[in-house]
């Protein structure tokens, strides 16, 4: 009779804890686990000013846009050679003697940190794309320590580097459209997820602001 009690409870017992593990503690551990501390950036989270009028109103589901550039090596870039990646992406030209020189070496202080990280990689656009010829990108990297393949130094038809900037990235206060006398000039560093999703912008001549990056890297690739 006492045998036949406990096999009774132990069954009971049993049965509880698998109903537990089964739906209980999936629904404890989602709730109490760490979220991801990243917000996704759309252009109405943004100040204005760095966002181009016809995306402002955007709310949700904002994603760099479609490019098509050409690196120091001659090649074409587009966004299939960031698919699955996580990059960071800035804005430079190779005579300028102020922000650009500081910003280049934290890229190739992180390009040196995630060098064999395949997840990983950089995209600089150059912003005077008359005078950044592809020889000159290409004495460019070699001074920076730029990794072919790794981190991709770009030039392109300068209408398409102001729209990516205003359109894509909000990494620039300035006003127009990438004609002639438009000139983008910002020390924002921007993260990029694998999604194409703005997850975080940074001074990139600000070493704690660099710091910041490798945090939010490593939260990325959990995600």
């Amino acid at each position: 009779m006492y045998l036949i009690e406990f096999f009774k409870k132990s069954k009971s017992t049993l049965i509880f804890l698998f109903f537990f593990i089964l739906v209980v503690f999936p629904i404890i551990y989602f709730l109490v686990k760490p979220k991801s501390e990243l917000p996704v950036y759309n252009p109405i989270d943004v100040n204005p000013r760095l966002v181009d009028d016809e995306v402002r109103h955007i709310k949700r589901g904002h994603k760099v846009g479609n490019f098509d550039l050409i690196n120091q090596n001659g090649k074409i870039i587009t966004q299939d050679s960031f698919k699955n990646k996580i990059y960071v992406a800035d804005f430079f030209f190779t005579r300028c003697q102020t922000i650009c020189p500081i910003m280049a070496i934290n890229m190739a202080n992180l390009q040196e940190n995630y060098k064999d990280d395949s997840e990983i990689k950089f995209l600089s656009h150059s912003v005077t794309p008359v005078i950044d010829s592809v020889s000159v990108l290409r004495t460019y990297a070699n001074e920076k320590g730029a990794i072919d393949g790794k981190w991709e130094i770009t030039t392109g038809e300068k209408k398409q580097i102001y729209a990516l900037a205003r359109k894509s990235y909000f990494a620039v206060l300035d006003e127009g459209d990438g004609g002639d006398q438009d000139f983008i000039h910002t020390e924002q560093f921007i993260l990029i997820d694998k999604k194409g999703q703005i997850r975080g912008f940074y001074d990139g001549t600000d070493k704690s602001e660099v710091e910041r990056i490798y945090k939010d890297i490593e939260i990325l690739k959990k995600e």
